[in-house]
């Protein structure tokens, strides 16, 4: 009796013990989320990213549903995360909409799809019963229509991005509701109408993303009642009016863009109060006056960008002392007589120097930090001396330009950093052959080269392989001889301009190999013969012009070159076939059939 009584007793705690281990489990997926996860499937009509594939079964919270996670206390799909590991890469997407029974995962917290590129469609209006969302994130997909305004319901929601898709129509006034969002992004979509009033009263935000839209009225002054906010971009987009002084007094912003707009009026003097500013740009738009001098007084600004607008002299002189953080300026383009590059942009440890059209003329200046330039423009300027040596101790230098100036010089002698991947020094006076710059020295790094419109001779070097040309312009000279079989050696090769110089010979086959180009420009030289059929390889091709030649024979039949216009082809000696008229020999072997 006693041992029964024993085994009972051990029975019973055993039993309480496992009834407790599985409460303390997760539960298996709730059917009604495993439904509405389905749903969303079934309305992916391709998935090339594979995560779909791993969603079966019946549990989707333990059975390893990709993106999938569930409260552990609840067994409900509070988590779905669904994002490329690269938006770049164009092979990996989904294809289809969103299905509305997403809004039947009313435990959801978190809710990101983003990247899929081709998820198309409207945001359901169910999605307004996802009360508990916190972050809803559905960027970088095709998504139409106009922005829910039932969305405003979703009062947890702490992070909105629907940025990078095709939404129209005006962005709700009730999205003034999130009192707890803390980001908003709606950048690069085609919303109009003005910033609505109702923004005003999110005054947890913290960073507003407006860009690459086709909003306009003026920039309002209650975005400076957002005192919580460091991050505000408006750029791109049809914004009138002055920049708010209101602005100034957001003590914590760090960025701030306006930059492509039709921004007018002065730069308010009181921006010297943005303390925390790191990054200014105003491009691109229509302002006047002076530079502030307050900006000198920003302690951590590293980025100035007011380029393309109507900012006179003189320049600031508390610039010489201040800005201390300054690395990157951009004043290009305005009504600035600069005369000379200012001592304080030469002698500081700056990264990249965008002085274009500032009406800078004598030699090229003498930089003291030159190892820390990573780009440099000088263009449109009266620059006459000065660039055999400019660049040689720019170790760092990326991308340099310095076109349209009236810079005499050998190229041979122009010596260039082991690094630059970009150099621009058309519409000069230069002279000289190429074969040095274009030799087995030149840096494999070199993806971009534009020297046309000089006075360059001799002929197209030779191209060794193991090149990462990308961009090769030597249009508007007097350089002769023949294209190099070796031209097939540039297989990135997208560009590739010899137009208006004095070329002869004929088109070589090994051109048809350059399967990335897709300008292509050789027209007014002497070329002859035909237009070899091996370029038909070149599916990329947007633009040939084979005009002012003496090319003879049958144009290539297929696309794109029987539907370029007929003016890519015209005064030659006797092409023919689409686009222009037929071959004889083909019409009258036509009519012998």
């Amino acid at each position: 009796m006693h041992f029964q009584m024993l085994v009972f007793k051990i029975l019973f705690i055993s039993s309480f013990f496992h009834q407790m281990s599985l409460a303390q489990q997760p539960q298996i997926c709730v059917e009604t989320d495993r439904l509405a996860l389905l749903g969303f499937k079934d309305h992916i009509f391709k998935d090339t990213t594979d995560f779909l594939s791993s969603w079966a079964g019946k549990d989707c919270c333990g059975g390893g549903w990709e993106g999938v996670e569930c409260d552990v206390s609840t067994g409900r799909v509070n988590r779905l995360v669904l994002q490329t590991p690269s938006e770049s890469d164009i092979s990996v997407y989904m294809k289809g909409t969103l299905s509305s029974s997403l809004g039947d995962l009313v435990f959801l917290e978190t809710l990101i799809i983003s990247g899929m590129k081709h998820i198309a469609g409207a945001i359901p209006e169910s999605f307004s019963k996802l009360s508990r969302l916190k972050q809803l994130i559905l960027d970088g997909n095709s998504l139409q229509g106009d922005i829910p305004s039932g969305l405003s319901h979703l009062e947890s929601l702490q992070t909105l991005s629907l940025s990078g898709n095709h939404l129209t129509g005006q962005i709700p006034s009730v999205l003034g509701n999130f009192k707890n969002l803390q980001q908003l992004s709606l950048a690069d979509n085609m919303l109009t109408g003005v910033i609505p009033i109702g923004v005003k009263n999110l005054v947890a935000l913290q960073s507003l993303d407006l860009s690459h839209n086709l909003l306009s009225g003026v920039v309002p002054n209650f975005l400076g009642q957002l005192r919580n906010l460091t991050y505000i971009d408006l750029s791109s987009n049809e914004l009138s009016g002055e920049v708010p002084v209101s602005l100034c007094g957001l003590i914590k912003l760090s960025f701030l863009s306006m930059d492509h707009n039709r921004i007018t009026g002065r730069i308010p003097s009181q921006i010297g109060k943005m303390k925390a500013l790191t990054s200014l740009s105003l491009s691109f738009n229509k302002l006047t006056g002076q530079i502030p001098e307050s900006i000198a007084g920003l302690p951590n600004l590293w980025n100035l960008s007011l380029s393309r607008n109507e900012l006179f002299d003189p320049l600031p002189i508390a610039f010489s002392k201040g800005v201390p953080s300054l690395l990157s300026i951009d004043l290009s383009y305005n009504k600035f007589n600069l005369g000379v590059v200012p001592e304080w942009i030469r002698t500081r440890e700056l990264s990249d120097v965008n002085l274009a059209g500032c009406k800078l003329r004598g030699m090229l200046p003498n930089f003291t930090r030159p190892d820390s330039l990573n780009s440099i423009d000088l263009s449109d300027n009266a620059f006459t001396g000065g660039i055999s040596s400019f660049f040689a101790r720019m170790l760092s230098l990326q991308k340099g330009k310095i076109s349209n100036n009236q810079l005499k010089s050998d190229v041979a002698v122009i010596k260039l950093p082991d690094g630059i991947s970009s150099l621009d020094l058309h519409s000069n006076q230069l002279f000289g052959s190429l074969s040095r710059m274009l030799s087995n020295k030149t840096s494999k790094f070199l993806e971009a080269i534009d020297v046309s419109n000089n006075q360059l001779s001799g002929s197209i070097p030779e191209f060794v392989s193991g090149l990462n040309l990308k961009v090769l312009n030597i249009g508007s000279n007097k350089i002769s001889g023949q294209i190099p079989t070796s031209i097939s050696n540039l297989d990135k090769l997208e560009r590739f301009d010899i137009s208006r110089n004095q070329i002869t010979g004929t088109i070589p086959v090994s051109l048809g190999s350059l399967v990335k180009l897709q300008w292509l420009d050789l027209s007014i030289n002497r070329l002859s013969g035909k237009i070899p059929d091996s370029l038909l390889g070149i599916e990329a091709l947007k633009h040939a012009n084979f005009r002012a030649n003496r090319l003879c024979g049958e144009i290539p039949q297929g696309r794109p070159y029987n539907i370029f216009p007929a003016a890519a082809y015209a005064h030659n000696l006797c092409l023919c076939a689409k686009p222009l008229p037929p071959c004889k020999g083909t019409k009258q072997h036509k009519l012998g059939q």
